[in-house]
């Protein structure tokens, strides 16, 4: 394990980097044996923020967790090998790496049974794509902050996975859990953001973060599409995903099948999407408003900002966007709220932008207000050819009119 990049001007430290390869449940125990300690960290945290969130002791967490092995597997046998590796790695139980990959499903159908008697809850993320038409290089760009508790600063891992049964991949991640924001090989582009409806409660099927995974494995759009159709999916959230060929699609998914996947395309070669629903089709009620009142907020900012750095956008567009402070704390760049309880807080993470034509990563371990973006060149790692066969020039589009 190493952590590349200097440390930051501010004193916060890189995320590990783990470089993993050979089967599935290599690659998971590698993992799980190189982010040991913040494995650990994660669970103990989240001992304690599923006690919070559903009043549940760590016995009720295990053996509810255990109700999604059944459909994972179902799914794909190889993340649940990839799910045993970790465990086995970080020295853990099966059922605590399975616990804390499900959390979304945990805390977010405890939030929806509650929603309008109770608070805010942590979860807010802003995330964007830039499709060549509207970036000034012509490249497809993708990025987000990730806001969430406080405590991933000292868990949270970058995963850099050689495959030899998909594209190779880097993610940046939660330690012990299977995928977040990342790139590949096959040139995709994956941000997100949670999302919770009425429908969240927590009914076993196909959890978030193994379909987060399942996308870093897709070699296409369409690949990516049908991996959020197979099988039932237990709960809400936005996928936001491109491909260096100069595609983008935004997918909102509430709990439930393919019926229940709403797709969005760029407007002026943008797509952006913080934590509502945008889609008017939706057939349950969309609680994130009441859950994460500032999403409405954020958008609104993002479109301004967007409109304003245009109409061209480079990466410094991005930085100076995502370090935005309107409405603190609740900002794109989001800070504690310290009226609130310890648990209820949440913070800018990490912030991440991706370049796919150039295979190149920017990741700010922490605020990006004060902490600098780390340049990750994985134009030589992530240079594998896509396992599809011989591909076609990008399609006779005028220049500036892709996607």
């Amino acid at each position: 394990m190493s952590a590349a990049g200097d440390q930051g001007a501010n004193g916060a430290r890189p995320f590990p980097h783990l470089r993993v390869e050979g089967s599935a449940r290599e690659r998971g125990r590698a993992y799980g044996a190189g982010a040991a300690e913040r494995v650990a960290r994660s669970v103990d945290a989240y001992r304690e923020v599923f006690a919070a969130y559903a009043g549940w002791d760590w016995a009720r967490v295990r053996a509810e967790a255990s109700r999604y092995e059944a459909p994972i597997a179902a799914f794909s046998r190889k993340f649940a090998e990839e799910l045993r590796g970790i465990a086995e790695g970080a020295g853990i139980d099966f059922a605590d790496a399975l616990a804390i990959n499900v959390r979304t499903e945990v805390m977010f159908a405890a939030k929806a049974r509650t929603a309008a008697e109770s608070g805010r809850m942590p979860g807010e993320c802003t995330a964007f794509v830039a499709l060549p038409e509207a970036s000034v290089d012509g490249h497809t760009l993708i990025g987000q902050n990730w806001d969430w508790l406080p405590h991933c600063f000292d868990t949270v891992v970058v995963v850099e996975a050689v495959q030899d049964d998909g594209p190779d991949f880097v993610t940046i991640v939660e330690a012990g859990l299977l995928a977040k924001t990342g790139m590949t090989s096959s040139g995709i582009g994956l941000v997100t953001n949670a999302l919770v409806t009425d429908a969240d409660v927590g009914e076993p099927g196909i959890p978030y973060h193994v379909l987060l995974r399942a996308i870093l494995d897709a070699e296409t759009l369409t690949d990516a599409h049908a991996a959020l159709q197979r099988g039932r999916r237990s709960s809400s959230a936005n996928y936001l995903i491109a491909h260096r060929d100069g595609l983008g699609v935004d997918v909102e998914a509430a709990p439930g099948d393919f019926s229940r996947l709403f797709l969005r395309f760029a407007e002026d070669g943008v797509l952006l999407h913080t934590n509502h629903f945008l889609d008017e089709r939706l057939p349950v009620r969309d609680v994130s408003p009441w859950a994460m009142p500032d999403s409405p907020f954020r958008l609104d900012r993002l479109r301004r900002a967007m409109r304003a750095a245009g109409p061209k956008l480079s990466l410094d567009s991005f930085r100076d966007i995502l370090a935005d402070h309107a409405d603190h704390p609740f900002g794109i760049c989001c800070h504690p709220d310290r009226r609130l309880d310890r648990l209820d807080q949440d913070a800018t993470v990490a912030s991440v932008l991706m370049d796919l034509d150039a295979r190149r990563m920017w990741v700010a371990d922490g605020p990006p207000c004060e902490t600098p973006y780390r340049a990750l060149d994985y134009s030589d790692f992530l240079a594998k050819p896509s396992a599809l066969a011989a591909e076609p020039r990008r399609s006779g589009l005028p220049a500036g009119g892709r996607g």
